[in-house]
């Protein structure tokens, strides 16, 4: 990559504002919630005035039948579609490029994406590509795609990344490794179909990843220099629910009712993040997910707790917001009460703690802190962070 691409960073400057740009861009977007409305896609791709369509999916999906589902629902509207599976946990700019070259060949007027936040991101890295061309890297930043694109529909099957409530692709460099943050008002979905009954399938891992994602992005998005009161309204919510639903939703036997606050909960953390983004705590994930390939949502989860305790020093007053609004006890201050809490929670949900359970050794800190320190999600950090600053919250959860 060369530092020409590598300086492409998102200016804080240029986020203010972006809901409204969303609504000049691309007008609003239409949010279907409830049990088996998954069904309506095919009804919304018309609406959309659309009959050619790229479908998104990943393997994981595919076994679960769902893919099939839709597939068979596209057939029944008779609308043609060509499928693009195969899309890795982390999506890279070379996948990115092999799915536009399959979908260019089919000519679509419109994408639906079907699963985790890898298909999502997946499908819009493929919209960008396909009606404006270059190379991923070149929409690394904000606002730098000059073509319209597709109008696309998202279907998470994941109480997670909350992907398909924002305008950015996350894609690895295929060279580099680094996960590139590609945003565009008119990248974010048309219409959103939030169907709970997806859940069900989710391996009990995944689900407990995603889950913690969803969390990271409640408590982060709260906090960054970028917040406003939309961004802090939508992530208290995220943070209630998921602070009350979570663990449950990881039981055995779980309600709709459940999976259907916990899915809310996500998409609005999501729709956070597209205000407020994130900070140090994402840095960090990313170069464990780069170096390391953890999973996303464990690396968060892990390295959030000791973020939010760093945090605290400038931020108390609203970790005690997040505090009391999930009745906790808050004694030893806000941001400990939160960083507690999230400790439970990936502990009940089986996760681990400790960078050494995951193959980091101590030589390698300094590497990681270097290659967080340039991550652009640390810029909005609360209380500003160096390598140095990066690399003694890596120690803390070494």
């Amino acid at each position: 990559m060369s530092e020409a691409v590598g300086n492409r960073r998102p200016d804080p400057s240029s986020l203010t504002g972006t809901a409204a740009r969303w609504e000049a861009e691309i007008g609003p977007i239409r949010i279907l919630f409830g049990g088996g409305r998954k069904g309506e896609a095919a009804n919304l791709v018309g609406e959309l005035g659309c009959c050619r369509v790229l479908l998104v999916s990943d393997p994981g999906i595919r076994a679960a039948g769902h893919l099939k589902e839709l597939q068979s629902a596209l057939n029944q509207a008779d609308l043609e579609f060509v499928t693009i599976d195969d899309v890795d946990e982390n999506p890279t700019s070379e996948q990115v490029e092999e799915g536009t070259v399959i979908a260019a060949a089919h000519k679509p007027d419109c994408i639906v994406a079907l699963g985790g936040g890898s298909a999502m991101d997946c499908a819009k890295g493929i919209n960008f590509l396909l009606t404006n061309g270059g190379k991923m890297a070149d929409y690394w930043g904000f606002g730098r795609a000059s073509e319209p694109l597709l109008p696309a529909i998202g279907i998470p099957t994941t109480a997670g990344t909350g992907s398909e409530a924002q305008s950015f692709a996350l894609i690895s460099d295929s060279a580099s490794q680094r996960k590139m943050a590609c945003g565009d008002p008119k990248a974010r979905f048309r219409a959103v179909i939030l169907d709970p009954s997806l859940l069900a399938s989710a391996p009990p891992k995944v689900a407990a990843a995603s889950g913690l994602d969803a969390v990271s992005h409640a408590v982060e998005s709260f906090v960054t220099t970028q917040r406003n009161p939309v961004s802090r309204m939508l992530a208290l919510q995220a943070w209630q629910l998921l602070e009350q639903r979570l663990e449950e939703s990881l039981a055995d036997e779980v309600s709709l009712q459940i999976r259907g606050q916990v899915l809310l909960a996500a998409h609005l953390a999501g729709a956070a993040i597209e205000q407020s983004m994130l900070g140090a705590a994402h840095a960090c994930a990313n170069p464990l997910t780069a170096a390391f390939g953890i999973t996303h949502g464990q690396a968060v989860a892990l390295m959030l707790p000791h973020v939010v305790r760093f945090n605290a020093e400038v931020a108390e007053k609203d970790y005690q917001d997040l505090a009391s609004v999930a009745g906790l006890e808050s004694s030893t201050g806000g941001g400990n009460a939160v960083a507690s809490r999230i400790e439970e929670m990936s502990r009940r949900a089986d996760l681990p703690s400790r960078l050494q359970q995951l193959g980091v050794s101590g030589a390698e800190l300094p590497v990681l802190a270097e290659a967080a320190s340039l991550e652009w999600t640390a810029r909005f950090n609360p209380r500003p962070v160096s390598q140095s600053e990066l690399q003694s919250l890596y120690e803390s959860a070494f």
